[in-house]
């Protein structure tokens, strides 16, 4: 792979997103944000921080924000520095707000959506969302990203991550080309073939943001902790397809070496 070196990331940095699937930017965007972002989800949920009486259910579910602390937050610059270090200058969609948020509530009870999967990307207008897809070009996704708008410790639900996992996908997804796999179909085995990675949490400061391969294996937990957890986990949107033309980028360069493809 050619220099990988590239303002904002370090080689290293870079290197490491390529074989264990994410990064992790603290302070990438200001806690003062952060605090205006999580007094706007409290309005759109009608709920407050200081009346834990109406905190009932273990997830409250936003589909998206876009107003202007939102857009600032996933527009700093030392992300879209990431965003060019990661996908390729000139080659993702700015952001224009964050989306969905799984807010999630200490609570004894089953959240119901604690399962490894990988977000998918192709046929989402399907109501079915185990028949969506995705392809091993990652048609339709930059990169999968983890906003944290609230601290997050390890008893705070924070997502699990298999490290390495992207490049098992990587080599499922390379036989079925353009069209893909659906998640039913990855899912058929419980995701056996990532069940010896490492796991790590995705825990970190308010203002940190974890930035992941589209292919990298995850899961919800329920929260034991005693505080809400504020995260969105919005895709970074690409401009088009892949260009083989183009210098390989750190998405790409990852999937093919998991392949054994030539970069």
């Amino acid at each position: 792979m050619p220099n990988t070196a590239h303002p904002g990331l370090s080689t290293a940095e870079i290197e490491n997103f390529i074989d264990h699937g994410y990064l992790k930017l603290q302070g990438a965007f200001d806690p003062g944000l952060a605090r205006q972002c999580r007094d706007e989800l409290w309005a759109a949920m009608g709920l407050a921080p200081d009346r834990p009486e109406g905190w009932t259910r273990p997830v409250v579910r936003i589909a998206s924000m876009t107003s202007p602390p939102f857009v600032a937050a996933a527009n700093t610059p030392m992300l879209h520095q990431a965003y060019d270090a990661l996908v390729g200058q000139g080659r993702w969609v700015k952001p224009q707000g964050l989306g969905s948020f799984p807010i999630r509530f200490p609570s004894p009870n089953d959240p119901g959506d604690a399962g490894w999967h990988v977000d998918m990307s192709l046929g989402t207008d399907n109501a079915d969302f185990m028949q969506w897809r995705i392809n091993v070009k990652s048609s339709g996704r930059a990169l999968l990203m983890l906003f944290l708008f609230s601290d997050v410790g390890p008893d705070d639900a924070p997502t699990r991550i298999r490290v390495g996992s992207h490049a098992d996908i990587a080599r499922q997804l390379l036989p079925h080309g353009d069209v893909g796999l659906t998640l039913q179909a990855l899912a058929a085995d419980g995701f056996a073939s990532t069940e010896q990675c490492e796991q790590v949490l995705a825990t970190g400061h308010e203002g940190t943001v974890y930035l992941c391969h589209p292919f990298l294996v995850h899961s919800a937990q329920p929260h034991r902790g005693s505080r809400p957890r504020f995260m969105a986990q919005p895709p970074l949107l690409p401009k088009g397809e892949f260009d083989p033309a183009s210098p390989p980028s750190p998405v790409q360069v990852a999937i093919r070496r998991a392949c054994g493809l030539t970069i």
